[in-house]
């Protein structure tokens, strides 16, 4: 008897998706690595002030993202999807010319706005794309623009600023994210259905409120490493800090190529569970052992979890939503990310700077250690419910 045929997965809007999200979050990578040195150097901050300053676009992002997810249910992905990259190349070309700690957050505030619209609807546009049953794959693969992004970032970085300044760094990573606005046009509009008329207004989507909790305390995590990352490296005696970012963006992407398949195989409940476990133990020997080469394994234990919570958590999102609905169940989850990732720079920040960053890593273990309680609290439920 011959197999039954999957549906396709790459196709051409799928390939220039992820090519978009590549270019965008490159962009980010660039802005992460630089950031927190450029606060701490020619801005005059301290620990607290990068942490502030690296979380401040969460604020706005936070914000805007239920409402950006109704948006693009409404009017469509790919508006927002250019709109949003443009903003973002705004904002970090504007970025060259801060001289305060104020206006650095003001633009990182306004970068927010721009990331609340583009990753809403990068996400909807995915479920758009993607065949049902091959959701966890899609995932996986198309996140490799992401966490590719997250790598070579903060290598062209560090090049660009060894060459021409913070100046440098910041015009580029304009140029990028102006990229990604001219890669959308190919993908088109993907959007299959409009909202209901006469629906009420709605920006949350309730279903999807308790697996994004627990993809929250993922992202706290998260957030320390990547806003501590290249002052920890500095400080433990790496001589090119962006290595571990490299490191922590390549071995995500390795996980994602070789276990894309895994989300559609595990349940994603369960999957978020052991991925959250992971990124608790990485974070606790990055705490303990406070070497390069501790520091090293401490990122790959932690990218490893990281490498199957995005498409777990995101799995168990969408399977509480219809077409229509997930603009609004993209917002509601992506949410999340703007919480832990402007939560967990600023909260660990003021940890590390009276502390010390290794204690911001115990109390980033602490928090993820209690998401994976609560994961594994949701995956009994769910395991009942269907028994029953």
């Amino acid at each position: 008897m011959a197999r039954p045929t999957r549906a396709p997965l790459i196709t051409t809007a799928f390939v220039a998706l992820a090519a978009a999200d590549l270019a965008y979050f490159t962009a980010d990578g660039m802005a992460i690595f630089a950031l927190p040195l450029y606060v701490v150097g020619p801005i005059g901050g301290n620990e607290a002030a990068a942490g502030i300053a690296f979380g401040a676009f969460a604020v706005s992002a936070l914000v805007l993202r239920p409402i950006a997810g109704r948006l693009a249910d409404q009017f469509g992905r790919r508006p927002l999807l250019v709109g949003g990259a443009l903003l973002a190349a705004g904002a970090l070309a504007l970025t060259a010319t801060a001289d305060s700690l104020v206006v650095v957050v003001a633009l990182r505030l306004l970068g927010g706005v721009g990331e609340a619209a583009f990753f809403v609807a990068s996400f909807a546009a995915l479920a758009d794309i993607a065949p049902p049953e091959r959701m966890g794959e899609a995932l996986s693969y198309n996140s490799l623009g992401l966490y590719l992004g997250l790598a070579l970032g903060p290598p062209i970085g560090e090049v660009l600023l060894d060459a021409g300044g913070y100046a440098a760094v910041w015009m580029g990573a304009a140029a990028v994210a102006a990229l990604a606005a001219a890669i959308v046009l190919i993908v088109g509009e993907t959007r299959t259905t409009r909202p209901v008329a006469n629906e009420p207004m709605r920006i949350i989507h309730r279903p999807a409120i308790p697996a994004s909790l627990g993809f929250l305390t993922s992202l706290i995590a998260m957030g320390g490493l990547l806003a501590f990352a290249s002052l920890h490296a500095t400080r433990t005696g790496f001589e090119n800090p962006s290595v571990v970012l490299l490191v922590y963006g390549g071995t995500v992407v390795v996980c994602r190529i070789a276990f894309a398949r895994v989300p559609d195989r595990v349940p994603s409940l369960a999957l978020g569970t052991a991925a959250l476990v992971t990124i608790a133990v990485g974070a606790v020997v990055a705490a303990a052992w406070q070497q390069p080469a501790g520091f090293l394994v401490a990122t790959v234990v932690m990218a490893v979890g990281v490498a199957f919570s995005t498409p777990a958590f995101f799995s168990a999102i969408f399977a509480t939503a219809s077409p229509s609905e997930r603009g609004i169940a993209s917002g509601t989850g992506s949410a999340a990310i703007d919480l832990g990732l402007g939560i967990g720079p600023i909260l660990l920040g003021f940890v590390a700077a009276p502390l010390g960053i290794p204690w911001a890593f115990a109390v980033a273990a602490a928090i993820a250690g209690l998401g994976a309680a609560w994961t594994a609290a949701l995956a009994r439920r769910a395991r009942t419910a269907t028994a029953a």
